[in-house]
């Protein structure tokens, strides 16, 4: 099942107040198409990786923190991301089915070859998916992503609708001095793009726990059909 916000229960009331009054003001501007669609920059397409789950997990909702309703949370900061799905013209894509899997706090990835398998934290979802509305938007509750040998701190995200795949990208931290070193990162020659992929992970302001909110919308280079 994919949970939307309002059953994110397991949050503090404050923090989920405070997160969906952000994410409010993102649908209000989403909410007018084609607004400013001529200051919009393509999302690049990035690599899948090697680590998409090559078993999912029972449970693929968008609280990658916690599995199954189990009492136990991830570890890891605890981080909101949400974006909009866009076309080339601005317009939001509605019904667009986005997953975003990345590595749990010790470096490992949901999958058998994950290079730090034996760590895994078996509390991480490490996959989740949520499928955008009519201002298309969508949420996750995960964790700020870690760096791990040869990577800087990322996740993954890729959009699919109607069976297609439509893009295949990575988000990562603004600010973080891995970046630099980051062959993937810095395949991105334009610095628009490559500006559009790197977001803040900023503290939610009165959030007890210290909870994360990143905003990361996602513009398609093109419109689809139907």
């Amino acid at each position: 099942m994919i949970r939307h916000m309002n059953a994110l229960t397991s949050i503090s009331e404050l923090s989920r107040r405070k997160f969906i009054g952000r994410a409010a003001l993102g649908t209000a501007f989403s909410a007018v198409p084609g607004l400013f669609a001529e200051t919009l920059t393509s999302t690049p397409r990035q690599t899948e990786g090697p680590f998409y789950p090559d078993k999912l997990p029972l449970d693929t909702d968008n609280d990658l923190l916690i599995l199954n309703n189990a009492a136990t949370h991830a570890l890891g900061e605890v981080t909101y991301l949400s974006g909009r799905i866009l076309d080339a013209r601005g317009e939001p894509i509605r019904g667009a089915l986005v997953e975003i899997w990345q590595c749990d706090a010790n470096g490992a990835y949901l999958h058998t070859r994950s290079g730090n398998a034996a760590k895994r934290d078996g509390n991480f979802q490490g996959f989740g998916r949520f499928i955008t509305g009519s201002t298309g938007e969508y949420l996750f509750r995960t964790i700020k992503p870690v760096p791990y040998p040869g990577r800087t701190p990322h996740i993954h995200l890729k959009v699919r609708r109607g069976g297609k795949d439509l893009l295949t990208t990575q988000c990562y931290v603004k600010g973080h001095e891995g970046n630099e070193k980051d062959g993937i990162w810095k395949s991105v020659k334009d610095e628009k793009a490559r500006a559009a992929i790197t977001i803040d992970f900023a503290p939610i302001k009165g959030a007890k726990a210290g909870e994360l909110a990143a905003k990361f919308d996602v513009v398609l280079g093109f419109t689809p059909e139907g």
